[in-house]
């Protein structure tokens, strides 16, 4: 049985209706005003998505988050077979994010997000020690959650290879490796391998890799939150392929 997720935020809204998401219902804030609002309002009157206005105490009871005066709830994220995703990029040049012990959901929305602004085609998690895919994580993602298929797989071991048996380079983030990444080559298939902040990249997926980069750093800072770190990386791949 599926169960609904609520979404905060004006702008997440928005893009649930472009991608043409099952709304069920939205809570919309009494004397709400602003542009974004009523661009919010026009498309709830268009496709007649049924809709309350209720006061802020509310809203404020769906979560402690920024809501913005706007609350829907949707169906959950469809997740994606692996086999499907890379067929579906079968003979494209593109880049997947591999996400080992990312377990917080904000981390994981705010990836999605960048994920969604540099073309990544698809994002992959492990079943057990993920964030949840939740209502923080649609709206930390502004709307990016929509943008990217969301795969989930028993074993990562098992989807790196998946993934290299299919001419895919598995490109590990780590602060061991030796080379950065603008001295590596991103101009190829890609499935690049993020771990989480305290522990990293499990040393058995770390034995599996095709290469190893890392971000230069100081010795005052040695190290970034994911997410950050994460959209490093993608846009120096982007700036590789589009750029030089």
């Amino acid at each position: 049985m599926k169960t609904e997720q609520d979404i905060y935020g004006i702008r997440a809204i928005l893009e649930a209706i472009t991608k043409e998401k099952t709304i069920d219902k939205i809570w919309l804030l009494k004397g709400q005003k602003g542009t974004l609002f009523k661009s919010l309002e026009k498309k709830i009157h268009e496709l007649g998505i049924s809709h309350s206005y209720v006061p802020k105490e509310r809203l404020d009871r769906f979560s402690n988050q920024n809501h913005q005066g706007a609350v829907a709830r949707i169906a959950p994220v469809q997740f994606q077979l692996l086999e499907d995703l890379i067929e579906q990029n079968e003979g494209e040049n593109v880049t997947y994010l591999l996400l080992d012990g990312i377990t917080d959901s904000r981390n994981l929305g705010a990836i999605l997000r960048t994920a969604a602004a540099t073309s990544v085609a698809g994002i992959i998690l492990p079943q057990t020690g993920s964030a949840p895919v939740n209502a923080d994580t649609v709206k930390t993602s502004a709307g990016g959650i929509f943008s990217v298929p969301i795969v989930k797989v028993n074993h990562l071991k098992d989807a790196i290879y998946f993934l290299q048996a299919n001419n895919i380079a598995t490109v590990a983030i780590s602060e061991k490796a030796s080379d950065t990444v603008f001295e590596h080559s991103f101009n190829r298939s890609n499935a690049l391998i993020m771990g989480s902040e305290d522990k990293g990249i499990q040393s058995g997926i770390m034995k599996l890799v095709t290469a190893r980069v890392k971000l230069p750093m100081s010795a005052q800072m040695p190290s970034l939150n994911v997410s950050v770190a994460c959209g490093i990386v993608l846009f120096e791949m982007l700036r590789q392929r589009r750029y030089s």
